[in-house]
């Protein structure tokens, strides 16, 4: 992620386009090192929540119904894990 190219919306997606599961730590710690933009918690599940959107749905080449973010509670008990789910084309 070239630094000041994307949004964090952007960002979030380049990451969880994997469909790895991630805490809100873990994409913190990446797009910070990628960009050196350092996002908080609120930020980053804002942009969790943007994908679910018709804009970002399009804009992603996501399934315009159904979920695209499962969420799961960490094996810790301490928070969340998400991972995008039902990406077209990947």
């Amino acid at each position: 992620m070239p630094k000041n190219k994307y949004s964090l919306d952007d960002c979030v997606y380049l990451c969880m386009r994997d469909r790895r599961w991630w805490t809100f730590w873990d994409l913190e710690k990446v797009i910070y090192q990628k960009t050196g933009q350092f996002y908080g918690q609120p930020s980053i599940s804002a942009s969790i929540r943007n994908l679910r959107k018709d804009w970002a749905r399009s804009k992603y080449n996501l399934p315009q119904f159904g979920e695209v973010v499962e969420t799961k509670r960490c094996d810790t008990g301490r928070g969340y894990k998400y991972r995008l789910i039902g990406e077209e084309n990947g």
